[in-house]
C-alpha cells in the first residue's frame, strides 16, 4: 500500500476472534492494523507493546485490529492461533487470514507489519520488522495529537 491510500476492508477472513470489524466500524478514528504470525518470534515480542498502546490510547480513539498471516501450513492451525491470542492477552479484534485475502488487500509481505491510518482511514505510516514499533511511535503520537514520546 502507498501512503494516503484508503484502508481496505478485510476480505476473505477465515475467522474473527474478539469480534468482527469492518471498515465502516473503524471510520472516524485512527486505526493501527498489525500483521503477525504464530511462528514469528519478533511478532510475539511486539504484542505486549501493541496491547499497551491499545489500552493507553483507547481514550484518544485508537482502534487496533490484528491480522494473523500464516507463513507456513503449520501457521494455519486455528487452535494454535487462538491459544497465542489468549496467551498474549490480545483482546482487540483479530482476523485469521488463512486464505491470505486480507493480506493481499493490504499488499503485505511482512510480519510483523504495522499500518497506521488516520481518522479518515488514509494510510499515514507503514513499518515492518523488529524495529517497526519504535519507528511507528512518533507517527502514532502525531496522529493522536499527543506530544508524548513514551
Amino acid at each position: 500500500m502507498r501512503l494516503r491510500e484508503e484502508l481496505p476492508d478485510f476480505p476473505g477472513v477465515t475467522e474473527w476472534v474478539n469480534g468482527q470489524v469492518t471498515k465502516a466500524d473503524l471510520a472516524g478514528k485512527p486505526v493501527l492494523v498489525h500483521f503477525w504470525s504464530v511462528s514469528c518470534y519478533m511478532c510475539k515480542e511486539s504484542l505486549p507493546q501493541i496491547n499497551e498502546w491499545r489500552d493507553k490510547y483507547k481514550e484518544n480513539g485508537l482502534q487496533v485490529v490484528g491480522v494473523h498471516m500464516p507463513r507456513s501450513e503449520a501457521d494455519t492451525d486455528i487452535q494454535a492461533i487462538k491459544d497465542t491470542i489468549a496467551q498474549y492477552n490480545l483482546i482487540h479484534p483479530i482476523a485469521i487470514d488463512n486464505g491470505m485475502k486480507t493480506t493481499d488487500a493490504f499488499q503485505n509481505e511482512y510480519v510483523p507489519a504495522f499500518y497506521l491510518f488516520d481518522e479518515t482511514l488514509q494510510l499515514r505510516h507503514f513499518q515492518a520488522g523488529e524495529k517497526g514499533l519504535n519507528l511507528l511511535k512518533k507517527r502514532l503520537h502525531r496522529i493522536l495529537g499527543s506530544e508524548e514520546e513514551s
